[in-house]
This record gives C-alpha cells, structure tokens and sequence, in this order.
C-alpha cells in the first residue's frame, strides 16, 4: 500500500516539474515571438517647409506605421516658424494620425534657405471657401520645443529601443544633447540620448574622396559642432550621404499620375501650388526606408568613426570598433526599384 502511495507521490511530482517545463518553454517562447515582431519606434527630425522630399519621408512613415511595421513616436520640427509645425499638422491629420505629438524648434537657424516655398499649403482652400485640409492642433503656441518633446518621448520608451530619423538641420539633437535635468527625466541630454536611443539615421556628410562641406550640416554650424562633440560613441549612427539620393527622382508628371486618383493631397497640392523642377530628389526618404527595412535595402560602409570639423567637412576613418556607418550609393537598377517603393505607395493608396 505504501509503495503504491510513494510511486503515486513521485508520479505527481513529476507531473507538476513537466508542467513547470511546459509553462517555461511557452514563457521563452512568448518572449522570442515579442522580440521577433519588435518594431522600430522612430522620431523623425525634419526641416520640413523647404524641401519636398521630406514630404515623402513623412508618408512613408505613415504607411509604415498604419501598416504596423513601426511605431511612429512623434514629429520633431527642426526649421523654426509656426508655419512649419502647422505643415507637420496638415501632414499628420490628413493621413489619419492627428494624434502623434509635434514639437517645434524656437532656438535654431534663423531664416536659412527656402528651396522650395510651400508655406502656403495649410491656407489652401476648396471652391467653397472651407480649408482644404484639416488640422488636429487647436493652439500650436503651447507646443513642446522639440528638445522637450524629444525628452517626453525619450522618457516614456525602454531603455536602447528608440530610433531617431534625422532629415534635416541638428539644431534640435544639439539643443536635446545640451539639455538639463526636468519634469520629464532626471538624465542631462546625453545621457538620456544613451540610455534611450537605439540609433540614428541621419541625412548628411559627403565622404569619400570628396573633400566638401553638407549643406544641413554646415546651415547650422554652431548646432552641428555640437552634435559631433556630444553624441555618445557608442549609439549606432548611419549616415546618408546626398549623393545616395541624387538618382531617385520622383518627377511631377510622375507625381500626378499616381495622385489622379483624389483632387486634394497635401504633397499633390505642394506641386500644384509650385515649380517642384528644382533637382529635388528623394534624399530624405533613405534614411527613412533605412530605419524601417534595416541594411537589407542598402550597401553599407564598414564600422567607422565620423568627424566633423568648423568648415562643415565630415571625415570617415575605419574603425572596426567604430559605431558610424554610411549608405553607398546605388546603380541605375537601384535607383529604380527604390523610386518604385516611393511610387507605390501612393499607387495604393
């Protein structure tokens, strides 16, 4: 009787250490299926208001986040005007994200080059009179700098998991990098970036043989300094050089094709309103597609380190312990299939 009560005894014991395994396995199971659905969380920095490429960074970035292939945290606005925060606004609400915060730049390059003058898009109007697109912020005053906006949203991720998009001017890194301590994270700006940011990709530097400075980095020289001196070592920055984009142009012919389908559209109407036959070419959308798609896309450099000097040059030496990195520039077929990725998504809409 006893044997058949201990042998029941070890029989239960061993039934519950199986159990014990099972709920295991399915615990690191669950855990890898999060980590392998992970999704970027990304900031775009953009100087939105001038160029038009940085229109379709941002609608690729929409595209991605509604089809969930990343988390669109916010919009920096790093070219200061209220105007350029409510052309963010336009952006946002007219692709049905009216929700994802804007923060505007107020300490930065005052009155850099207009390409392309698009300033009047949100005053565009219907034949009734009524305002062509709509906007989802009631009083653009009360919103955050975008330092402050970057520590809002720097605060409230995980540790290493945010990936910023820089597309136009630093003055905003530099001013995040410079921060103090507030309401939102008890970390100086460096420090916060180093805990936070996964990397950054980042339009900018002419390397190579080329010895000559960049045009977004040398606009805001002071504010490029400093992003150069403080940005920590070792967060993973990747560099795309204009030369990448230089090749991939999305003519205006081209553009109202693919948007015959609807009369209002806020890229659609930035063509209408303007002679867009400026070379603009798709530079701003490469570090985008990069931050979504990783290297897969793009022929990257090795490791190295970039360096910036008082004359807006950038050097790259290699370093195999180096943490910067650049996109290369593609062939004709390259050029093409990257135009069509662009093309596509207005083709769908």
């Amino acid at each position: 009787m006893k044997k058949n009560l201990y042998l029941c005894f070890f029989s239960a014991l061993i039934l519950l250490a199986c159990a014990d395994d099972s709920s295991s396995a399915k615990t690191d199971s669950a855990e890898k299926n999060d980590s392998a659905t992970d999704t970027p969380h990304i900031i775009l920095d953009t100087d939105i208001g001038s160029s038009t490429d940085d229109l379709f960074a941002m609608q690729n970035l929409y595209d991605c986040h509604k089809e969930k292939n990343c988390k669109l945290l916010g919009i920096v606005v790093d070219r200061m005007g209220e105007n350029n925060a409510i052309i963010a606004d336009v952006m946002n609400t007219y692709f049905g994200l009216g929700e994802i915060p804007i923060g505007l730049e107020r300490n930065g390059v005052k009155d850099p080059k207009v390409w392309i003058d698009y300033a009047e898009l949100p005053a565009d109007t219907n034949a009734d009179g009524t305002l062509m697109f709509e906007r989802s912020v009631d009083d653009y005053s009360k919103i955050l700098d975008s330092y402050k906006l970057y520590r809002k949203l720097l605060a409230d991720e995980p540790d290493h998991s945010v990936t910023i998009v820089s597309i136009g001017f630093v003055t905003s890194l530099a001013n995040l990098l410079n921060s103090k301590a507030d309401e939102y994270s008890d970390l100086p700006g460096v420090d916060l970036v180093k805990a936070k940011v996964k990397n950054l990709y980042i339009m900018g530097g002419v390397f190579g043989d080329a010895e000559e400075s960049d045009y977004n980095f040398r606009q805001a020289i002071d504010f490029s300094l400093d992003f150069f001196n403080l940005w920590p070592n070792d967060v993973p920055r990747i560099f795309s050089p204009g030369e990448v984009g230089d090749g991939i142009e999305y003519t205006p012919e081209q553009i109202f094709n693919d948007i015959s389908w609807t009369d209002a559209h806020p890229i659609k109407q930035v063509y209408l309103n303007n002679d867009c036959r400026t070379g603009q070419k798709m530079w701003d959308v490469m570090p985008v597609l990069n931050a979504i798609y990783g290297d897969s896309l793009f022929n990257i450099s090795d490791r190295g380190r970039v360096t910036f000097n008082k004359d807006g040059i950038t050097t790259f030496t290699k370093d195999p312990k180096g943490n910067d990195r650049y996109q290369i520039k593609g062939d004709k077929q390259w050029n093409a299939d990257m135009l069509q990725r662009i093309r596509d998504i207005n083709l769908k809409h």
